[in-house]
């Protein structure tokens, strides 16, 4: 019986709408911010995902394909929701975790070092992470001077060379030559014959269709469906032709009406949502709840952080002096 690798119950997330990064230090002091506008990229994403399982994650741009996918790997928390995950996970982005003043064999060395290597370890995975990543002599030289496909093949390489549970690749193969896509999916179906779990974000449905089993579709903050990944697909390139086949006028009236409705969002919608179509159970109840480290500081850690940094200030004031 499969296992329940990742699940996700009524998953939010809100954004704060900076207009200039002045804005953003200007609200961390204040003790209200009514006036920030905010932005939901995720609105109530719900899904089981099991172990063993290739699950492409679809949508335009703006749906919350990437999101989602950093909520997943642990990189940022949800605003609510609950998420289950089962095992150590891994995510492959172009420029994920890369240190771009460090070289392609430094970042090697770091990267494995954080995920609790040793350097015997290190040094024993060295040269089949760099044979894989193929990059020739730029391995020795800082990845600020590398391309995106560099990037991304050097970040793919450390990562299916950790060994992961959980592996998210997100638009990380769309910039690769067509032999490192070769190399990648043969690498992707070995850890899928291995049990192993994979999230796959991209817009090449044909990629998706090739190494998928189950696609989730979101669509504007919302998961428009899940399911069997040649199924969805067929559907979702449906309505995108449907779409593309509009006039650019209404392209933009529906577009515009979508994205105000992530800003326009609140949890009371989702919340009378549910009501109206679920049992009411405790966990429904705790998935609609803002987690502790998903929501904004509170009005006394506001006032603990301010009162720092105006200690903070006070001593540089004085050395200089």
């Amino acid at each position: 019986m499969k296992k329940i690798k990742v699940k996700g119950t009524n998953l939010t997330k809100e954004f704060d709408l900076y207009k200039k990064k002045a804005d953003k230090v200007k609200s961390f002091f204040k003790f209200w911010s009514k006036d920030i506008p905010t932005f939901w990229a995720l609105r109530g994403a719900s899904f089981e995902v099991y172990d063993g399982e290739a699950v492409g994650i679809i949508g335009i741009n703006g749906s919350g394909k990437s999101t989602l996918s950093n909520i997943i790997s642990g990189i940022i928390p949800p605003t609510s929701g609950i998420l289950e995950v089962n095992g150590d996970t891994s995510i492959v982005a172009v420029n994920a975790g890369l240190k771009m003043e460090l070289s392609g064999i430094e970042n090697i060395r770091l990267k494995g070092l954080m995920q609790g290597m040793s350097h015997k370890e290190i040094d024993e995975k060295m040269s089949a992470i760099v044979d894989f990543a193929d990059i020739g002599a730029f391995v020795d030289q800082p990845v600020k001077s590398y391309s995106s496909g560099m990037k991304s093949r050097l970040g793919f390489a450390i990562m299916v060379h950790n060994n992961p549970d959980i592996l998210i690749i997100d638009e990380a193969l769309s910039v690769g030559d067509s032999t490192f896509y070769k190399k990648a999916q043969d690498k992707i179906l070995e850890f899928k014959e291995q049990g192993k779990t994979i999230f796959f974000v991209s817009h090449a449905n044909t990629q998706i269709r090739e190494m998928c089993d189950k696609v989730i579709w979101l669509h504007y903050g919302e998961v428009r469906r899940v399911g069997e990944a040649n199924e969805v697909i067929d559907e979702y390139e449906k309505w995108s032709r449907a779409f593309q086949g509009d006039t650019r006028e209404v392209q933009k009236r529906y577009l515009d009406q979508h994205k105000q409705e992530q800003i326009d969002f609140k949890m009371d919608d989702l919340k009378e949502k549910l009501a109206a179509t679920q049992k009411i159970t405790k966990e429904l109840r705790e998935s609609v709840e803002p987690t502790l480290t998903g929501t904004k500081l509170s009005l006394f850690s506001k006032g603990v952080a301010g009162a720092a940094f105006i200690a903070w200030v006070v001593l540089m004031l004085s050395y200089v002096q």
